[in-house]
């Protein structure tokens, strides 16, 4: 059963048509990142799953209740919301900030105090941040705040939009490979709003591509990257198959051997980067090792040719 469905969706403003008759279902466990051009819907979208909008026709289903005959408070406490630009409370500690909805929920302190340390554990920062204030916080630490709170209730379904946009390239990467942890952890399900193609494609476990209010395409990265769609293919262009060589690692194209070759790369090391060791040392292949250093596998630019089946 759909933990989110959408059913024939239409949403105006003065007249503008800004959602044209969405059709979609979300399982629980699903990570769904939305991309398309600015303008195309996708935040106005996520707005529609926790009730801050309605609908102009059709009808949206959350927790197997059309939000229309919900209690849009009680939604939106069973729904975590995450921003760009966080907004933290500044006068409340980041302790605070994490448990407010708990609070709202008249959960005791003993039981708010216990939660806010193991969500900050779980984002990777040390307890003595919960009695920080916002304002000595990193971007990116914010962000990881940001999180946090949205999982203080422990909620089934999580909307992100664009949580990492304002953040550098390194710690943006760092955010996505904790985030994609906290998902393989507790697998909880999340929609997630990005103009990145690489994040689209490296978090997603389904990519929605949409444009003008419409859903273009949606599937598995490889179903994207082959995909025979004009549009699909013009908004892309080269940068879809760019990503899927950036995040894939290179034992998912390796032949299992333990023979020693005179380079070697890390399982989870990328396409991207065992590529650049072929060419830059003029090889035919490199060795692949585990975590302890063992041969695995050889790579080679042979293998490439498995992306296409």
């Amino acid at each position: 059963m759909s933990i989110i469905e959408f059913k024939n969706v239409k949403k105006t403003y003065d007249r503008k048509i800004v959602l044209d008759n969405i059709n979609i279902e979300v399982n629980p466990g699903d990570f769904i990142t939305l991309i398309g051009p600015s303008g195309c819907g996708k935040t106005t979208l996520l707005k529609l799953i926790n009730g801050m909008i309605k609908p102009t026709e059709g009808e949206v289903v959350v927790y197997g209740e059309s939000i229309s005959n919900t209690d849009i408070i009680e939604l939106r406490r069973k729904i975590g919301y995450v921003i760009q630009n966080v907004a933290l409370f500044p006068h409340m500690t980041i302790g605070e900030n994490i448990g407010y909805v708990m609070k709202l929920n008249k959960e005791s302190q003993d039981v708010i105090q216990k939660r806010a340390k193991e969500l900050i554990q779980l984002v990777n920062l040390d307890e003595s941040y919960l009695e920080k204030h916002p304002y000595q916080l990193s971007g990116g630490e914010k962000q990881r705040i940001g999180v946090a709170r949205a999982l203080a209730t422990n909620p089934d379904i999580i909307l992100m939009d664009e949580p990492f946009g304002a953040v550098d390239e390194i710690n943006r990467k760092i955010l996505q490979d904790e985030l994609l942890g906290i998902y393989q952890e507790l697998k909880k399900t999340i929609i997630f709003v990005t103009h990145d193609i690489e994040e689209a494609m490296r978090l997603g476990t389904t990519i929605v591509l949409m444009n003008e209010g419409k859903i273009v395409n949606s599937g598995s990265r490889k179903e994207i990257l082959f995909s025979d769609d004009t549009y699909v293919g013009n908004f892309f262009n080269t940068k879809d198959l760019l990503s899927y060589i950036n995040i894939t690692p290179v034992s998912e194209f390796m032949v299992k051997s333990d023979v020693i070759s005179s380079k070697t790369i890390y399982m989870d090391e990328s396409i991207s980067k065992g590529l650049k060791l072929l060419l830059k040392y003029g090889i035919e292949d490199i060795t692949v090792l585990d975590h302890d250093s063992k041969p695995i596998g050889l790579f080679s630019m042979n293998q490439l040719r498995k992306i296409y089946y």
